[in-house]
This record gives structure tokens, C-alpha cells and sequence, in this order.
């Protein structure tokens, strides 16, 4: 984790340091176009001289671009520091026990267990999924119409279990021919582990699967 946050940072050091270039090559450039500037002046034709306000356009005009990018250069680092510190926030996670909408969860010690509400006293179906997206599980369940649990031993219904791994739930209301009709929402619990900056948002790594933070519903600090 201290590897993910100081990656964070050597970000937030790379956008400095190519600023810095940014800007070094911006002075120069400007020293390099007052110097052409000064040599066009006392060089041009005394029966023909420039228009002075073409040099002075050009040279507003320069300067504008100069200030413009100054200000992307301090945006930049006031976005860095936003970054730092929000990582900085996520990584109180680490420890807690937190429960989220997703479908994923571990099965260890012949158990996986999903959460889940339904609307309405109903018939369900029940279809879990192995990592590579494969159905190996599928049943039907009565809906109470309240919160339900639903454990999953690992059994396939092609009878070669799983002892361990990441599985993912779908759960269905279905009509009277056992036909889906609407997605029954299901929800996670898990103690967080991890945070993994890698994609550009918080990343929650709860036994073994990744939950993203803006999905959590709940939290609670273990012992307290």
C-alpha cells in the first residue's frame, strides 16, 4: 500500500518535473524572441520601417501564452496535492469491515456468501459465475421480499466443485415460466485489505476482489 500512495506521488513528481521543462523551454524561447525582436528593430530598413504595433501584438501575444501556460503549471500542482490527499483519506479503509453493492465474493472454506433485497415476495433465480465469466451454478430461490442471504458451497452443477477462488452472483425475479424479469441488486461484505490507486480512482481489495469506494453502502471498524 505505501508503494501504491508513493507512486501517487511520483505522479504528482513527474507532472512537476515536466512543468519545470515546460517552462525552462518557455524562457528560453522568450529570451530567444526578445533578442529576434531587438535584432529585427535595429536592423529594418530606415525608408521602409515595420509598423511598431506589429511588434508590440506579437509581443502581447507571446506573453499571454507564457502566463497561460504558468497558470496550467499551478492548476497541475493544486490537482496533485487534491490527489495526495484524498489517497491519503482511503487508506482509513484498510482494516474496516464495509459492505457494497457488488456481485463478486470469495469462497473459502466451502462458503461464498451474497447479500441481497428484493422488492416483492417472488420467484428467483440464482446463476453464479466463475472469474472467466463461465456459469457453473444455477438454482431457483424464493424472494421474500426483505433481506436474503445466499450461501454457496462451492458445488458446480456440473459436479466438480470449487474449493477456493473469486465468484460473481446474478439474481433474477422471474415470472411464473421461470423467465428473468427485473435484476435483483446484491451487496458485498468484506474487511478491506487494500487500496489500489492503479486505474486513476480508489480501488477497495476486499477478500480477494476489487470494490470501487463510490459503491460502498456501509462501514464498520472492526472492535468498535
Amino acid at each position: 500500500m505505501v508503494d501504491q500512495i508513493s507512486s501517487l506521488s511520483s505522479v504528482g513528481g513527474l507532472r512537476s518535473a515536466e512543468s519545470a521543462a515546460s517552462q525552462a523551454a518557455l524562457d528560453n524561447n522568450y529570451e530567444l524572441f526578445l533578442s529576434i525582436l531587438t535584432t529585427q528593430i535595429k536592423n529594418q530598413d530606415p525608408l521602409d520601417p515595420q509598423d511598431a504595433s506589429q511588434f508590440t501584438e506579437q509581443l502581447v501575444q507571446y506573453s499571454s501564452v507564457e502566463q497561460q501556460i504558468k497558470t496550467n503549471d499551478q492548476l497541475e500542482a493544486v490537482l496533485a496535492s487534491i490527489e495526495a490527499a484524498g489517497a491519503s483519506s482511503f487508506v482509513s479503509y484498510i482494516g474496516t469491515e464495509i459492505e457494497a453493492l457488488g456481485s463478486s465474493a470469495r469462497l473459502e472454506e466451502g462458503s461464498a456468501t451474497w447479500t441481497f433485497t428484493s422488492q416483492r415476495e417472488a420467484q428467483g433465480l440464482v446463476q453464479i459465475f466463475n472469474d472467466d465469466g463461465e456459469l457453473v451454478f444455477e438454482t431457483e430461490a424464493a424472494l421474500t421480499g426483505s433481506e436474503q442471504t445466499i450461501e454457496w458451497n462451492g458445488e458446480t452443477d456440473s459436479g466438480a466443485p470449487y474449493t477456493s477462488g473469486t465468484f460473481h452472483a446474478a439474481i433474477f425475479e422471474t415470472n411464473e415460466q421461470g423467465e428473468p424479469l427485473r435484476t435483483v441488486p446484491i451487496r458485498v461484505r468484506g474487511v478491506v485489505d487494500g487500496v489500489d490507486f492503479s486505474t486513476g480512482g480508489a480501488v477497495l481489495q476486499v477478500d480477494g476482489s476489487n470494490i470501487p469506494v463510490s459503491q460502498v453502502i456501509s462501514v464498520t471498524r472492526n472492535g468498535g
